[in-house]
């Protein structure tokens, strides 16, 4: 499919400009004193999911007093309703609270990671989960999850990485509307509908060096190609608010960045909903640099259009005082508070302040949720290698198979499973790989021998032993190794290094050693290095963190119940050096493709080119990578036309039909997703080797095939030149339709 094809309903918008919403607005602005305004641009947390707490104890009080407008990590219909109470009921105006949470992968059931759910390729199966993400939260009372989060993300080493879709933004967009259409359903008002908010605006996914936090350098048309067409298409599918970074952008903090916020949001895409800063970070402009104390933070922040204060209580202490001293006009308090009051009257909370109370987060997942969240599961797992062993693939394990070696600290971690935004999921309501295997076996007169091995992050190797002896009693080794999913991935978790953490790596090498067959699974949220494991295990499956359903998920597809279908939404390195990394990157004047880089150079020859000497250009899995249990073949791509006219395709009409054939040559029933790529050259700007415009997930019985037919548009083939104009330019483009970013037989075009 193109993005001009994804189905956005035409009511999604609707909210924003609602003749009757608005004058409810204006109603009740006109009768707000000052101090009211300010309490709605407030917002507090009470406690934090994982970091320190707030230390205050009088939020009642204060929103007795009509001081706060929000509060966020307050779960529960009991909790909220009786908070809610005070709001509507104590306070002259009875305006309601607004209660957010960040609901990223689910909120009683837990998926898996985002980055793992970008891996299914399937907006619709990550719109579904957004829906039942949305059903769950709004009967503990949440309308507001601060999801999803849309950051393009070039480099691994940056731990939120695992919170979004990688590193394209075509394919982010596609996935950041599914998510906003989810959460918001068919209309806001709906009492199981969550206002979405679109983060971080942005560039927030560039900080050097990959270092949570940290400032980015990026130019405007990098922006404008790269990093802001995944919030747009948020915006456009009805996205209700957005939320500030916290990095610098440009030397210019996101929280008081007015060209961001004010010059592309407001005017330029003419948002209407409301803009929260992120945790404390108005606060943040202070050791930034750019505001010497509170009230100057404050400031900043609301001219800039920032209309909520997330924690930092510099709104509530500030804002009047800057409008009485004259330092801030009125009609920036009364724009913002415009905004926050148009989500809660589209939200429906003026009519539907409480929440029923009759849900338990304690209640047992349903099946039909649980079988959601397998399929979800399935579907994000990335087959990376798959050898052959005594002739035939090592995957799917066969029924010949009666004892299995289970070795690694994340085979039998619940906890693990459900990432580091796992929402009200907890351990218990995990079936481990274990679980799942240890119940498969024995119905079919295996055995499973487990042994831990070693620990997530340590370097005893008192475990080795056992491990080593298990694997050598077992017809096949599944080592399940990877990251500590709580400490080393999403906020605050950048890497320096992306080795197997610990002894992981020792431990690898030992069971490979004994000489049986190893099936290597990699939890991990972000894509590591694992060059070793490339070339000496036969067997690897990339498999995140799969959320509740992570065991029966994967020995299902260890067992071929299910083929592996995930493609890879990030390059996967052969080094940490090679970050950042990404596909869609520009050619040099200097191109190494007819020079051997698998070795260092020899001669100036081989030397003087765009090149490491000593490591290959190339991710060791790039993006769209994905192996199956079957093999697909691809037609050489072909065009409804050689030529086009830039003027029609600019004026949208003139399409280019673009289309292959695909055909299953494999033995068994499997899914492939159909990736579309152009190259332009003749350009007045430099354009990437490769750029993802369409992308097609089909269904194929073995011998049966199917021609895959895309229409690139002038949507498609614009792009920011030279004048800053996003237009279609006269090129040459070169088109390819392939299982992956590398491969793939082209078809030419000329754009005249």
């Amino acid at each position: 499919m193109t993005l001009a094809q994804f189905s956005i309903a035409q009511t999604s918008l609707s909210w924003s400009k609602d003749p009757q919403i608005e004058a409810r607005v204006e109603k009740l602005l006109n009768q707000m004193t000052l101090a009211e305004k300010v309490g709605q641009m407030t917002q507090f947390s009470i406690g934090t999911p994982t970091g320190p707490g707030t230390g205050r104890s009088d939020y009642k009080e204060m929103v007795a007093r009509g001081e706060v407008g929000s509060i966020l990590n307050m779960t529960g219909a009991a909790q909220t309703n009786a908070m809610q109470k005070i709001a509507v009921e104590q306070t002259r105006l009875h305006i309601p609270l607004l209660f957010g949470l960040d609901i990223i992968h689910g909120y009683r059931t837990s998926f898996p990671i985002p980055l793992g759910l970008s891996a299914s390729w399937d907006p619709e199966l990550i719109e579904r989960i957004a829906r039942l993400a949305a059903q769950e939260g709004t009967r503990a009372g949440i309308r507001w999850t601060f999801s999803p989060m849309v950051d393009i993300a070039r480099d691994a080493r940056w731990g939120r990485i695992a919170e979004g879709a990688g590193e394209d933004p075509y394919l982010g967009s596609a996935i950041a509307a599914a998510y906003v259409r989810g959460y918001q359903g068919s209309s806001l008002s709906n009492v199981d509908s969550l206002a979405a908010c679109a983060k971080h605006f942005t560039g927030y996914g560039a900080v050097e060096g990959g270092r949570d936090y940290n400032t980015a350098e990026i130019p405007d048309r990098l922006l404008r190609q790269v990093y802001l067409p995944p919030f747009e298409a948020a915006m456009d599918a009805g996205a209700a608010s957005f939320m500030s970074a916290f990095e610098a952008l440009n030397e210019v903090p996101s929280t008081e960045n007015s060209f961001t916020l004010k010059t592309v949001l407001r005017d330029e895409w003419n948002f209407r909903g409301l803009v929260v800063s992120d945790y404390g970070a108005i606060a943040e402009l202070i050791p930034q640099g750019v505001a010497l104390d509170g009230a100057a933070a404050a400031r900043k922040a609301a001219l800039a259009g920032v209309d909520m204060d997330m924690e930092s209580n510099l709104y509530r202490t500030e804002l009047a005082k800057l409008v009485e001293s004259g330092a801030l006009p009125q009609s920036a308090i009364d724009d913002a508070v415009r905004r926050i009051l148009r989500v809660k009257f589209a939200l429906g909370l003026f009519d539907h302040p409480y929440t029923a109370e009759n849900t338990d987060d304690a209640q047992p997942i349903p099946a039909s949720s649980l079988e959601l969240a397998r399929t979800a599961a399935e579907q994000s797992f990335v087959l990376l290698k798959n050898a052959t062993v005594k002739g035939s693939p090592l995957l799917p394990l066969n029924g010949g198979i009666k004892s299995v070696a289970l070795i690694g600290p994340l085979a039998d971690d619940g906890a693990q499973m459900v990432g580091s935004w796992g929402g009200k999921s907890t351990a218990k309501d995990v079936t481990t790989l274990r679980a799942a295997l240890e119940a498969r076996l024995s119905q079919h007169g295996g055995r499973l021998l487990y042994a831990k091995g070693a620990e997530l992050t340590g370097t005893s190797e008192s475990g080795f032993a056992e491990a080593v002896n298990a694997a050598r009693q077992a017809d096949v080794a599944i080592l399940a190794l990877g990251e500590d999913a709580t400490w080393m991935t999403g906020e605050a978790a950048s890497r320096a290094h992306l080795d197997l953490p610990g002894n992981q790596q020792q431990l690898l090498e030992a069971i490979v050693a004994t000489g049986k067959p190893v099936v290597l699974l990699v939890f991990s949220g972000r894509p590591l290095v694992l060059k070793w494991a490339a070339q000496h295990v036969p067997a690897m499956m990339e498999v995140w963190f799969p959320g509740v359903q992570a065991g029966p998920a994967m020995a299902s597809t260890l067992f071929g119940d299910v083929a592996p279908s995930g493609k890879l939404t990030t390059s996967f390195p052969r080094a940490v050096g090679q970050e950042p990394l990404y596909y869609n990157a520009l050619n040099t004047g200097r191109p190494p493709e007819k020079i051997d880089l698998t070795r260092p150079p020899t001669n100036s020859d081989e030397k003087y080119v765009s090149r490491y000497v000593d490591e290959q250009n190339s991710p060791l899995f790039p993006f769209g990578f994905g192996l199956s249990y079957t093999t697909f073949s691809y037609s050489p791509t072909t065009l409804s036309t050689p030529t086009a006219s830039a003027s029609a395709l600019n004026n949208d009409s003139g399409n280019i039909r673009v289309s292959a054939e695909v055909k299953n040559i494999g033995t068994r029933k499997a899914d492939e997703i159909v990736q579309l790529y152009i190259r332009q050259r003749g350009t007045s700007v430099a354009r990437p080797v490769r750029e993802l415009k369409g992308f097609r997930r089909i269904t194929l019985s073995p011998g049966q095939s199917q021609r895959v037919e895309f229409t690139l548009t002038g949507k498609e083939l614009r792009f920011w030149n030279i004048d800053m104009k996003n237009l279609v330019e006269p090129a040459q483009v070169t088109i390819w339709i392939a299982p992956d970013s590398t491969s793939g037989t082209p078809a030419e075009l000329t754009i005249r």
